[in-house]
């Protein structure tokens, strides 16, 4: 008698059409056939929603980062009055310090985060959502850049006042701050991301921020030939440059719009490289 029930529960089941199931519909003759898929989401409000999470998550974080950062270049800036006697080399102190807090999170702490983002597996999750990999990339940049800009004011005004430098042309850091930020965010995600351990990832931001540190703060008349050549190389040096030529009384504006577009340059080619390692690394 329970045998019988059981085979009646097993046939009293509905049976679903095939055009009703999604992604699937069904022709005239009885042939299926897949039903077009939606469009894929466009760049821009990807890029707006993968900002929004990300600064979300980031924000417990916040103040930590900003208190380190910004102590960290204001510490060097009043270890370096004491040695700067120039102000050439008082320009390039302040600007150095300033971009360094540009650097600290986009060169350690993004490399840091891809990197620990790609051990723990945390890649898997976004490729399964349907937004461009150059959306997930810049959407994180963003992100932590956007929690250096109150220190990266802080740090300038600072430097301004300690050194004796004029402030009328601080302005220019709304365009220092997103465009050194760029070409050094770049950096760090791939790093982050083609770091085969989030151990190595880590030791190359630091490794980058050192280099921005060395060759960004210290003036350059004081470096040998071959250590100026390596500051050319780093792509915050320009940014460190720009901002320095506006403390002068007449800056020449000519070389700041040289040096920002260096940086605005550099960060799409740095950014088209973090952006063909997250998708080297979202595939593995």
């Amino acid at each position: 008698m329970e045998r019988g029930r059981s085979e009646e529960e097993q046939l009293d089941v509905s049976v679903v059409p095939a055009e009703v199931l999604p992604g699937v519909t069904a022709l005239d003759d009885g042939a299926r056939t897949e039903a077009p898929l939606g469009p894929r989401a466009r760049l821009w409000p990807s890029l707006a929603a993968v900002y929004r999470a990300q600064l979300s998550r980031a924000r417990v974080a916040r103040i930590p980062l900003l208190f380190v950062a910004t102590f960290q270049s204001v510490g060097i800036m009043i270890m370096m009055r004491g040695v700067v006697d120039d102000a050439d080399e008082a320009r390039a102190v302040v600007a150095g310090a300033t971009v360094l807090v540009v650097a600290f999170v986009a060169l350690n702490l993004l490399a840091q985060y891809f990197g620990q983002l790609r051990a723990s597996g945390g890649l898997d999750h976004y490729a399964t959502l349907p937004v461009p990999p150059a959306a997930v990339v810049l959407g994180a940049a963003g992100a932590y850049a956007s929690f250096t800009v109150p220190g990266t004011v802080v740090t300038a005004v600072f430097g301004c006042v300690l050194f004796g430098l004029p402030l009328t042309h601080l302005w220019v850091l709304a365009a220092v701050i997103p465009l050194a930020g760029a070409a050094l965010a770049g950096l760090g995600a791939a790093f982050g991301l083609l770091a085969p351990r989030p151990e190595l990832a880590t030791l190359l931001g630091q490794l980058g921020m050192s280099a921005a540190l060395l060759l960004g703060v210290l003036p350059a008349d004081r470096m040998p030939g071959v250590v100026q050549f390596a500051r050319d190389l780093l792509p915050s040096t320009y940014g460190v440059e720009a901002l320095a030529r506006t403390f002068g009384g007449h800056p020449d504006w000519a070389f700041v719009l040289g040096d920002l577009a260096v940086c605005a340059a550099v960060g799409v080619a740095s950014l088209a490289v973090a952006t063909w390692a997250y998708r080297r690394a979202a595939v593995r």
